[in-house]
């Protein structure tokens, strides 16, 4: 299967959480690692976020840096990575940030059972592929994404997300700033949500890198195949 180089990038508490209870957008990094992520971003060719994480957090998802956007340029690519979701359209608004901020190109994959009307209508401001029934091909998603010249992705999750690309072993690297707050919660979002794995299935890692930012530690792991 062809595939692009595919990473996730997430901050959490020390405790493991993405989010509080209250599971909406926290800032958990600090200025240093949030310039580390928008270098991430302008070195990506594609930022891929499941439809709760636009639904909930409405990310621009785009490269803050106008340097980093002017480099993009000199090597002839858009100022900004393809801006990638994956998921349900239900709770998608047309006026979002993720649809209407910034000149980057949208892409959006979703199933056969969401509104047709609807996805017509999106198509007015992104391209919309249709991949499966009830749940999106995520293996047909990055060999399309591939077809389109895509070579790097950078996964923003969430924790859904971030469990399915693990779970259909399309994932090449993570990166995870943690920050010295805990959240607490059951039910509070993680890295990795989803049903989870059993003994069997455990996706296994190998540190690469750690970096100190002041107060947030980043690890970078390999996944083991």
């Amino acid at each position: 299967m062809k595939k692009p180089f595919i990473f996730i990038n997430s901050a959490m508490s020390l405790d493991g959480k993405i989010s509080t209870s209250e599971k909406k957008q926290v800032k958990i990094s600090n200025e240093k690692d949030m310039e580390r992520v928008d270098r991430l971003r302008a070195e990506s060719d594609a930022i891929l976020v499941g439809s709760n994480t636009v639904a909930i957090d409405d990310p621009k998802l785009t490269v803050k840096s106008e340097r980093l956007r002017k480099e993009r340029v000199k090597k002839g690519l858009p100022e900004n990575p393809l801006k990638v979701m994956v998921g349900s359209i239900k709770e998608i608004k047309f006026d979002s940030d993720f649809l209407d901020y910034g000149n980057a190109e949208k892409i959006i994959f979703t199933t056969e059972k969401e509104d047709s009307e609807k996805i017509v209508r999106l198509m007015e401001k992104a391209r919309v592929f249709v991949l499966g029934k009830k749940r999106v091909d995520l293996k047909k998603m990055v060999s399309i994404l591939s077809d389109l010249g895509v070579k790097r992705i950078m996964v923003e999750g969430g924790g859904t997300l971030n469990f399915e690309m693990l779970k259909e072993g399309l994932v090449d690297e993570i990166y995870v700033a943690i920050a010295p707050k805990i959240f607490g919660g059951r039910n509070v979002p993680t890295l990795a949500d989803g049903e989870g794995f059993k003994e069997g299935g455990i996706v296994d890692l190998e540190l690469i890198d750690i970096e100190k930012l002041d107060e947030i530690i980043v690890l970078r792991y390999r996944i083991l195949a």
